[in-house]
Formats: structure tokens, sequence, C-alpha cells
């Protein structure tokens, strides 16, 4: 993979954190890196330069990295709906994962931060993105991680109105 070439936002209120993982994409071979210490900044700054991923923290103030996903979603002045975007967070606990992606998260990475897991989610979101797909009130990265192709109905869910021959 050629990290040299991906573009990435770093999104924390902590400042030690956006350090940190500066020096991990560094060490990778990333060398566009864009940093905002809030999700207002970054969508400023995306407004400015081409982002291809946004590495974002969960628990941030003033706009917390759940609701600046939303923002980058599904707001009709957002600067890119469709940038790939990992959640960073030491709560990963199933609610609020859920929540996250339900905001149209495509890949989490649990704190403590590694270069290993760095590594993974970005390649994930490069070599396997899922298609972005609208559905009522959702704009985001397909939710589910796969698909069983030998089902051969129409519906896919027990709640779909059945069909009769």
């Amino acid at each position: 993979m050629r990290f040299d070439l991906i573009r990435i936002m770093l999104v924390d209120d902590n400042h030690h954190m956006r350090v940190l993982l500066t020096e991990i994409l560094r060490a990778i071979g990333v060398k566009h890196i864009h940093e905002a210490s809030d999700g207002a900044d970054a969508l400023q700054i995306m407004r400015l330069h081409p982002i291809d991923v946004v590495m974002t923290d969960l628990a941030m103030q003033p706009l917390d990295g759940i609701d600046f996903v939303r923002l980058l979603r599904n707001s009709p002045d957002s600067p890119n709906q469709m940038c790939p975007v990992i959640m960073i967070t030491g709560h990963s606990t199933l609610r609020r994962v859920a929540e996250a992606r339900d905001a149209g998260v495509n890949e989490f990475l649990s704190k403590p931060v590694t270069a290993r897991g760095v590594i993974e989610r970005i390649g994930e979101i490069v070599e396997r993105p899922r298609p972005y797909i609208r559905v009522g009130d959702y704009f985001g990265p397909d939710r589910r991680r796969k698909t069983e192709g030998h089902y051969p109905g129409p519906w896919r869910r027990s709640s779909d109105p059945q069909q009769t021959p």
C-alpha cells in the first residue's frame, strides 16, 4: 500500500494523542497529515484540503466524534460525505460502537493505539471498502460486514412482508 499518497485528517481534542498518531502515521510513510482539535475545525479544514481518510476520537468537546460524523455524512454543506472515517475510542461498549456505526463510521480503533492497529484499519478502508448506502435517515458505509450469498429469496429480514406463490 502506498501510504505516502494517503491524505489523513486527525481529529482529537487531546494534543498528545494527535502527536502519537502523527508519529505512527509518519513512521509508516504517511506524508500528508492535517490536524484538528474538534469536529467543527475538521470540517473547515476539509473544505480547504482534500482528505482521503479521517481518524477521529469519539469523546471530544464541544463537538464529539459521533456528531462530527453525522455532520460529515448528512449535512448539505459537507465537504466530503463519502470520506472514510476511523473512530478511535477507549469507550468500546456495544452501545457506543452501535451509535458510532449508525452515524456512518467505517472502522473502529481501540485505545491504546498501536501502529499495527492503524495499518490494519487503513488497510480495511483502502483494500476492502464497503459500498455507501442511503436507507431512511442513514447515509454511510453498508453496516453489514458480510453478505450471505446463499440466500435465494427477495426478503432479507424476518420482519419483511412474506411473498406468497
